[in-house]
């Protein structure tokens, strides 16, 4: 089974500044790539600050290292007005986040033409 990390919230897919350290400590690409904002305001870099709990946007959704740091963290993990979740899918299914009205959903790729 695949996992993807969704977004509940009607806000933007982000993660904490935490749980950034965390995925750079995994050894994550993209977040090794992405300046830590959080370095130059260490004494700012709390949980409620909005402006430094905003990382990760472009890591891919699959990351084993982002679900990881999802389920070992937990709320923690979610960024400013984020609310992530760890969703199962079967493995050969080729998948697609979809935006709603309340969040996200995986929904299996279909063919489109127009």
């Amino acid at each position: 089974m695949a996992k993807i990390v969704i977004n509940t919230s009607y806000n933007q897919f982000c993660v904490s500044h935490e749980a950034f350290l965390r995925l750079r400590e995994l050894g994550q690409p993209d977040a090794l790539q992405e300046t830590d904002e959080g370095a130059y305001w260490p004494v700012a870099a709390s949980p409620h600050e909005p402006s430094l709990n905003q990382c990760g946007m472009l890591i891919p959704r699959d990351d084993h290292r982002l679900v990881q740091v999802v389920e070992e963290l937990r709320g923690r993990a979610n960024g400013h007005g984020a609310e992530l979740k760890v969703v199962t899918i079967p493995d050969d299914v080729q998948w697609v986040i979809e935006r709603k009205e309340r969040g996200e959903q995986v929904s299996e790729q279909h063919r489109m033409w127009s």
